[in-house]
C-alpha cells in the first residue's frame, strides 16, 4: 500500500445475521441505520483513505437487548464472525470481541473465549448499558479479569439513559456526553487507578472531555468534598487520570478540535479512527483531509496513523 499505511482502531463490523437481527427487532444504533457491510467494500474504503489495518467493533446496541442468554448467542455469533475475518486476512484486520454486559458472568465467560479461543486483539464495551455506566462496582470482576490480562477496551458510545431532544438524534452529540460519562466514572470509581493495565480508548476524541477536563477535574473534586468522601481525589490526580485514556479521531480531526485534544492527550494515546460504515465514505473522508492538512511534524503525523496503534497492537506493526 502506498500512503500513510494507517492503523484505523474506530472501525465497525456489521455482520449480516446480526444487521438482520436488529432490523427484526425495530433496533437502531442510536438513531443511525444498521448499514449493510461486507469485506470488499470494507477493504475498498479503507485503500481510499491510506488504510493498511483496522480493528473491527461492533457499535452500539451491541448484543445485549434486555435478556441475558440471548445476548450471550448474539455475543458469540458475531466474535465468530469477526475472528472468521481475521483469520483470511490478518494483515488488513484484527477485531474487539463484543461482550453481554450487563450480565457480568456471561461477559467474563465471552471475554476468555474471544481473547484465548479466538484470538481477539481486545474488547469493545458500550460506555453505558441498560444505563449502568462503565466504573459501576457491579462490572468490577470483569474489570479486574481485563486488568489481569492487561487488556485494550475500546468504549464505544451508547444512547444516554435518559429522554430524547425531539429532533436532535443522540449520535449528533448524546454520544459525546455518553464517553465523557464513562471516562468521568472510570476514574472517580479508581477504576484507572486499580487496573492501570487496561488500555482504554475513548471514541471521537474522548468526546468533550479533552475540552472540559479541568472544570470537570475541579467539579468532581468539589462534589466528593460536598458528599463528605475522604479523602477527595485531589483534581490533579483527576487531570492525570484522565490523561491516561486512549483517544482515537474519529470524527473529530479538524482545526477546532485537534488543538485541544493534542494540548491534552499524551501524545503516544492518539490513534487514527475513521468511524466506517456508520460515517459514511464522503463524512468519513471529510475528517481524513482535515487531519492530512492539520500541521503536525513527521513524529507526530507517524504516531497518531499508525505508531500508537502499532504499540497496542503489535500484532499489526509492520
Amino acid at each position: 500500500m502506498t500512503g500513510p499505511a494507517r492503523i484505523d482502531t474506530h472501525h465497525h463490523i456489521v455482520p449480516p445475521h446480526y444487521r438482520d437481527w436488529l432490523l427484526s427487532r425495530g433496533v437502531t444504533a442510536g438513531g443511525l441505520p444498521i448499514p449493510r457491510w461486507d469485506v470488499d467494500t470494507d477493504l475498498a474504503f479503507m485503500d481510499s483513505q491510506g488504510i493498511q489495518a483496522a480493528v473491527l467493533s461492533v457499535s452500539t446496541p451491541g448484543t445485549y437487548l434486555g435478556d441475558a442468554a440471548e445476548a450471550t448467542t448474539w455475543a458469540r455469533k458475531v466474535n465468530d464472525y469477526a475472528a472468521a475475518i481475521v483469520r483470511d486476512d490478518p494483515d488488513r484486520y484484527g477485531f474487539f470481541a463484543t461482550l453481554t454486559l450487563p450480565d457480568v458472568d456471561g461477559a467474563l465467560n465471552e471475554a476468555a473465549r474471544a481473547l484465548d479461543e479466538l484470538g481477539a486483539d481486545g474488547i469493545v464495551l458500550l460506555a453505558n448499558q441498560s444505563g449502568t455506566y462503565l466504573g459501576d462496582p457491579a462490572f468490577e470482576p470483569l474489570m479486574a479479569e481485563l486488568g489481569r490480562r492487561g487488556a485494550t477496551v475500546f468504549i464505544h458510545p451508547a444512547e444516554l439513559p435518559g429522554p430524547l431532544v425531539p429532533g436532535i438524534p443522540p449520535y449528533a452529540a448524546d454520544f459525546l456526553l455518553d464517553t465523557t460519562r464513562a471516562a468521568m466514572n472510570l476514574v472517580l470509581s479508581g477504576t484507572t487507578t486499580r487496573h492501570p493495565d487496561i488500555r482504554f480508548i475513548l471514541s471521537h476524541g474522548g468526546g468533550f472531555l479533552p475540552y472540559a477536563a479541568h472544570r470537570i477535574a475541579l467539579a468532581l473534586q468539589a462534589h466528593q468534598q460536598v458528599s463528605g468522601v475522604k479523602p477527595p481525589m485531589p483534581h490533579e490526580t483527576i487531570l492525570a487520570e484522565l490523561r491516561r485514556f486512549y483517544f482515537d479521531t474519529a470524527l473529530s480531526a479538524n482545526p477546532d478540535t485537534l488543538p485541544t485534544l493534542l494540548a491534552f492527550a499524551d501524545p503516544t494515546r492518539i490513534t487514527f479512527g475513521s468511524d466506517f460504515p456508520y460515517a459514511t465514505p464522503d463524512m468519513s473522508a471529510y475528517f481524513t483531509r482535515q487531519l492530512d492538512a492539520y500541521p503536525l511534524d513527521d513524529a507526530q503525523r507517524a504516531a497518531i496513523d499508525r505508531g500508537n496503534a502499532e504499540a497496542l497492537f503489535p500484532r499489526l506493526a509492520r
